[in-house]
């Protein structure tokens, strides 16, 4: 199989060169344009899920040998939940080239964050099938360098860090309020507040709900924590 110009750019971006080009032209279509002939990429995504574990788990304990499992774990989370994976997709320009149907297209798939993340993990899947572990070993460490030379000490999400801050103190679990919702369908900005009981609130806005909260969250939490 020959890349169109486009996913072979991609691959340079990523690099790798595969061996088997069929491997990543699967990682790239989702299922909105799978066929019997033409399979999507939903497989090589449990797969690729499980590779990055394992992969992270490692880079992790190699970047800090003095870390606990309590403080291992925070931030093993942050480096593969989906909106780390979909950040990666975006920094390798993955949308451009995923295989969508029309109604995913028109509805802003290549934007989208899931789609993303799980295309990412897909790619991770097809390097590994395509040259081992190794070699997907060395991908996901290229990808993932500047992450995890940065990753905080703490990496709760703040939503946690909000919510055990707020418990320590005897206080209800902060809430969550969506104020509004603006922009087109496929590029969405949300608008949400979080309360504390003692009527403390931060507001923020994101592309995605679960990002606007955080945001608000972190916003809340260092305010909080400067004033105390």
């Amino acid at each position: 199989m020959k890349l169109s110009a486009d996913i072979k750019a991609f691959e340079g971006r990523l690099g790798y060169s595969f061996r088997n080009p069929e491997l990543l032209v699967r990682a790239i279509t989702h299922s909105s344009l799978s066929s019997a002939t033409r399979p999507d990429n939903q497989r090589l995504e449990f797969l690729g899920d499980r590779v990055l574990g394992l992969v992270m788990a490692e880079a992790l304990l190699s970047a800090d040998v003095k870390a606990t499992e309590g403080q291992l774990a925070p931030r093993f989370n942050a480096m593969v939940r989906k909106e780390t994976c979909a950040d990666v997709a975006r920094d390798t320009g993955l949308g451009d080239v995923l295989k969508l149907g029309r109604s995913e297209m028109m509805s802003g798939g290549r934007r989208k964050e899931a789609l993303l993340g799980d295309a990412v993990e897909a790619v991770i899947a097809a390097v590994y099938l395509d040259g081992g572990f190794g070699a997907a070993q060395a991908l996901v460490q290229r990808l993932w360098a500047s992450r995890i030379r940065a990753v905080e000490s703490d990496a709760r999400d703040a939503k946690t860090a909000l919510q055990e801050w707020a418990q320590a103190r005897g206080m209800t679990p902060p809430i969550y309020t969506e104020l509004g919702r603006s922009g087109p369908d496929h590029q969405p900005v949300f608008t949400v507040q979080v309360r504390l009981d003692n009527d403390a609130t931060e507001t923020a806005e994101a592309g995605t709900k679960r990002a606007a909260e955080q945001a608000a969250a972190r916003a809340l939490l260092a305010r909080m924590e400067t004033d105390a």
